[in-house]
């Protein structure tokens, strides 16, 4: 056995592991022999009370997180200190700044870096450093900062981080062992998990794949699958390219506010694309492709009305339009362009074939007319290419090389490929997976944008909403998000999953380090008199029991307390009870009026076992700190139905009893919480913070479910 170890849990994010398991690798290099035993382990953390993702052993001394275990590296292992130690400790104590996946935290830390490094070769003096190691293995353990740097748009700093791959070869051996680590802990997942090899083919001629939303709404969890999936098979499994396209062929629907959400939804999921477009950008290449469908003979215009048409192509019968000359049709096309009355009514239809069994073969349309002016392009244009004809044609342009899209798309496949074959374009693969269903959830935009500008909800970050911004004003964490999705993996089995699975993913990220406080509900409180209860006092005390790194809290005890009435309905004349983080206490008087409880007094007897007292109950001293009032609030789900047929009627299975509210009072340090803070109610729940209280205006608290329910 080694003399040191050191312990690394491959569920971890790698910027956290890398820096440390680096610097044991090059330890190991200088030596004869390996002197750290490194071992992966298939967890999330490896000791829940230090929350540690990462151990290391010397002796009998054990340190846990990524920058204490360097600094005792450094100690244990003095030739890793250079000649300015504080210069590069101070590079260190930055290490935690490079985990985010949230690129928006993280371009200044990576621009900060970048300016460093204009006239430098190295982080620290003018060779090889501790700092440098650590650095790289946080760049290259964050999947955000790998693609940032593809972009090169930081010269330095990309400079910087290849001359270091080169310098360093024992480096890439590391990466893979801990990538391996994780790839088997993946592979060997059954009902938990899923398979990505899905036989891509051509994967070693480059993988380019793309994530293409059309800015006509908010994200909502769907999208999110189809986004982590594509940026898993660019940046994890292949060392690829993601492009971000934006499909703004509607302007009807489109507006610069849903793009600009889009941007900041994906990089708060971790995914940074290494090019973002538009297809408006090609809309000139795609007016010309349209023509060369048309004189190719296998596009038409028609001017057939919409409820017609689709009869038509249910039927299987063709559209009387469908012999139109190529000359007449081009014709038409240019009225089209003018945007005129006359010109509206036309599209130009793809000519594949009117009676295909496949209906989505049955001529689609591919340029459609719409005055409507364009949130980039203005009144450039008066014509817009549909998405089935735009995204093949864009997509080969952009030299994407795999289309991973949902099953829904699967009837249009046939269709994607004729485009492609009748215009001679560079073939792309596609593949297709299930999309994310869950129960009583609606996920077509169309309807959640008449949910939104009908006032039913309070908009797209609504908490019983199913967008990116809704879950995560709920209390959703994106690390939980990430891991419930991949774990789906790119099957193409159909599932609708119920809300509850999800929670419960999240519940293992938020329990360990969610502080834990107390509120007592307002309606029928009790104060319960301690007769031989202390004159007011306070104590620090842990915010979190199994996690001081939470924090400290003020507890406030004296000789009153709040209890809830729901407690004391329950308690039986000189009753034993524990007052929860306090001791036990016997119940002496009890004063009801009708079926409620009107008064309580009570005697500790803190030497009591709290073991065996049935009851334990949570309190709150009304001496020694101000009491802060709160809204506590729960949600059901927006559907009445779990899963919804083409016959429903949105209005006849909207539940329109979603929201609960109840008042109550909180201990005194909730008044230093921030929004987006998650926390314990101790025997409520967890909480989210939507709004801070101030003064005469509660706090409110959302209810983050658990998966014990469905919610």
């Amino acid at each position: 056995m080694s003399q040191f170890e050191l312990s690394v849990a491959t569920r971890a994010s790698g910027a956290e592991l890398l820096p440390v398991v680096l610097i044991a690798t090059s330890i190991n290099e200088a030596r004869p022999t390996p002197v750290i035993n490194i071992s992966y382990k298939d967890t999330a953390v490896l000791t829940e009370g230090e929350n540690s993702v990462i151990e290391f052993q010397a002796g009998d001394k054990t340190v846990h997180g990524t920058i204490p275990i360097i600094q005792e590296l450094c100690a244990q292992f003095p030739f890793l200190v250079g000649k300015d130690a504080k210069a590069e400790n101070e590079w260190i104590s930055k290490l935690g700044s490079f985990v985010t996946l949230d690129f928006k935290a993280l371009d200044p830390v990576l621009q900060e870096l970048d300016t460093h490094l204009l006239l430098r070769s190295f982080v620290s003096g003018y060779s090889l450093s501790t700092p440098d190691i650590a650095l790289w293995g946080a760049l290259r353990g964050n999947r955000v900062a790998v693609a940032a740097l593809k972009r090169g748009v930081m010269v330095n700093l990309t400079r910087w981080y290849k001359f270091l791959e080169e310098l360093c070869p024992w480096a890439a051996s590391a990466v893979d062992s801990l990538n391996a680590a994780a790839r088997e802990k993946t592979a060997a997942k059954s009902k938990s998990g899923a398979s990505y090899d899905i036989s891509l083919k051509n994967t070693d001629k480059g993988v380019v794949t793309r994530f293409p939303p059309e800015p006509s709404g908010y994200l909502h969890i769907g999208h999110a699958k189809a986004a982590l999936l594509n940026d898993y098979f660019a940046h994890e499994k292949y060392n690829g390219t993601l492009l971000l396209r934006f499909d703004d062929t509607n302007p009807s629907n489109e507006k610069q506010e849903f793009q600009d959400a889009i941007v900041e939804d994906l990089a708060l999921m971790g995914i940074q694309p290494n090019k973002v477009s538009f297809t408006s950008d090609y809309f000139q290449e795609l007016y010309d492709y349209c023509i060369q469908i048309i004189k190719s003979g296998n596009a038409y215009a028609d001017d057939t009305d919409k409820e017609t048409m689709q009869k038509q192509r249910w039927d299987g019968l063709p559209s009387g339009r469908r012999d139109m000359t190529p000359e007449d049709t081009l014709a038409r096309l240019e009225e089209m362009k003018t945007g005129s009355p006359e010109g509206s009514k036309w599209c130009i239809r793809a000519k594949i074939s009117f009676d295909d069994k496949n209906k989505a073969m049955r001529d689609p349309v591919i340029y459609r007319c719409n005055p409507a002016p364009h949130h980039r392009t203005g009144a450039a244009w008066s014509i817009y290419p549909t998405y089935d004809f735009a995204c093949p044609i864009v997509d080969s342009m952009e030299g994407v090389t795999h289309a991973l899209r949902t099953i829904e798309y699967r009837d249009r496949n046939p269709q994607y490929q004729w485009m492609l074959d009748t215009l001679n374009l560079r073939t792309v693969q596609v593949w297709d997976f299930a999309r994310m269903n869950f129960v009583r959830t609606l996920l077509s935009k169309r309807k959640l944008t008449k949910l939104v500008e009908s006032g039913i909800v309070w908009g797209w970050d609504d908490p019983r909403f199913p967008t990116i911004r809704g879950v995560r004003r709920r209390g959703m964490t994106i690390p939980a998000l990430r891991e419930f999705i991949l774990k789906q993996g790119p099957s193409k089995n159909i599932t609708l999953f119920e809300w509850g699975a999800l929670w419960a993913t999240n519940k293992k990220y938020i329990d360990p380090v969610a502080p834990r406080h107390t509120a007592i509900e307002s309606e029928g409180h009790i104060k319960a008199t301690i007769t031989n209860g202390p004159s007011p006092y306070t104590e620090k005390r842990q915010k979190h029991a199994k996690n001081p790194a939470v924090g400290e809290k003020t507890v406030a005890f004296s000789s009153t307390v709040l209890l809830e009435q729901v407690d004391a309905k329950t308690f039986k004349q000189d009753e034993e009870i524990t007052l929860m983080n306090w001791g036990n206490a016997i119940v002496r008087k009890i004063t009801t009026e009708g079926d409620k409880v009107t008064g309580l007094e009570l005697e500790l007897h803190l030497e009591g076992d709290v073991k065996k007292t049935e009851k334990k109950v949570t309190w709150l001293a009304t001496e020694g700190q101000e009491l802060v009032p709160v809204e506590l609030v729960d949600f059901d789900h927006l559907l009445k139905k779990d899963s919804l047929s083409e016959d429903d009627v949105l209005e006849d299975i909207l539940n329109f009893n979603t929201e609960f509210r109840v008042s109550a009072l909180a201990d005194g340090n909730i008044s230093a919480v921030s929004v987006g803070d998650i926390l314990q109610f101790d025997r409520k729940g967890f909480y989210r913070v939507d709004r801070v209280p101030a003064p005469g205006v509660p706090g409110v608290f959302f209810n983050i479910p658990t998966g014990k329910d469905k919610k």
